[in-house]
Order: structure tokens, then C-alpha cells, then sequence
């Protein structure tokens, strides 16, 4: 990351079952950034990656890298997936990208808030910054009962932080 010219801005999430807020998302360097990242400070942030992908031998080194496989055929809910998996381990640090595409998203999904009231995790607000070439955290979102409510103001804090993605004219923080 140093050779790079990026800062990491703080360290592992504190709390055992953590969902990282990573935004915006408009490339696949921000996988690489954020895992460079994560591993650096000594943590390991799981992501989740569709099962097609976890064929040998990169499934096996996916695991590794602390990778979830979600079943996304019909039918099958990735929340209730993700919740199941958060149950079942003790220490999960989940990377989730609510705009859900690399591609200009305007509608940010809620999942997360789901997943976090069902298993009990505390929601950090994670970005990786190519304008400034900072990556890392600086608050929680505690949440409340009115998803939408609670993406406004997470938004809102993009919005104040002014975070730049690698290609901005894919990201948008606007309600």
C-alpha cells in the first residue's frame, strides 16, 4: 500500500461481528486496496463471492482470503445466506459495497442493515479514497429501525467526507 502512495486510516474493527461499509465502489482495485488493506493492519475481512467461483484451486485460495461463497440462483436469499454464515462463525468482519455494482448506482440496498440487526454487528463506514489515497474507518453507524432513514444519513456522510473512487463519475452519494 505504502508503495503505492496509499494511508490506512485506523485499524481492525474492534468488535467480533463488524459489517465494513466499503464505498464507493466503482472498480475491482478496491477489492485489491481494501484486502491489501485489512491484511496489513492484521485482520481479515471476509467478502462474499458467488459459489461458481469457488471451483479448485482458486476457491481454495478464495477461502483463504477469507471469501464467503452466496449461492445467487433464483430463489436463493443472499441476506438469509450471509446471516446463517455470521451466526455460525465467532469472529466475522464482513466487506459489503451497499451500491451493489461497480456501475453508477443511485438506489443503495439495505441489506446490510438486515444482516446487522439479525446478527448483531456493529456497522463501521469504511471507504477507500482514490482522490485523498486513504483507506480505513472512522465511525459506526448505529442504526435504527427505518432502513431508508438510515441510508440518508450514511449518504450524508459520504457526501461531507467527499470520497472519490477510482472512476468518480460512477459513484454518487445523492439521495
Amino acid at each position: 500500500m505504502k508503495l503505492w502512495g496509499w494511508k490506512a486510516v485506523n485499524g481492525v474493527m474492534p468488535h467480533k461481528k463488524a459489517i465494513i461499509i466499503g464505498v464507493p465502489h466503482t472498480s475491482a482495485w478496491d477489492f485489491v486496496i481494501s484486502y491489501l488493506y485489512y491484511t496489513s493492519v492484521g485482520g481479515v475481512a471476509n467478502v462474499m463471492i458467488k459459489k461458481e467461483f469457488f471451483f479448485w484451486p482458486l476457491g481454495f485460495f478464495l477461502k483463504k482470503m477469507g471469501a464467503i461463497p452466496i449461492d445467487r440462483s433464483r430463489g436463493a436469499s443472499v441476506v438469509k445466506q450471509i446471516i446463517h454464515e455470521m451466526n455460525n462463525r465467532e469472529l466475522v468482519h464482513l466487506a459489503i459495497t451497499p451500491e451493489g455494482t461497480r456501475q453508477l448506482n443511485k438506489r443503495w440496498k439495505a441489506g446490510f442493515h438486515t444482516i446487522a440487526r439479525e446478527t448483531g454487528a456493529t456497522v463501521y463506514l469504511g471507504f477507500f479514497d482514490f482522490g485523498r489515497k486513504e483507506i480505513g474507518w472512522i465511525e459506526t453507524l448505529e442504526l435504527t429501525d427505518d432502513p431508508k432513514e438510515d441510508l440518508k444519513r450514511m449518504k450524508a456522510y459520504y457526501r461531507k467526507r467527499g470520497v472519490v473512487g477510482k472512476y468518480p463519475e460512477l459513484f454518487s452519494a445523492e439521495d
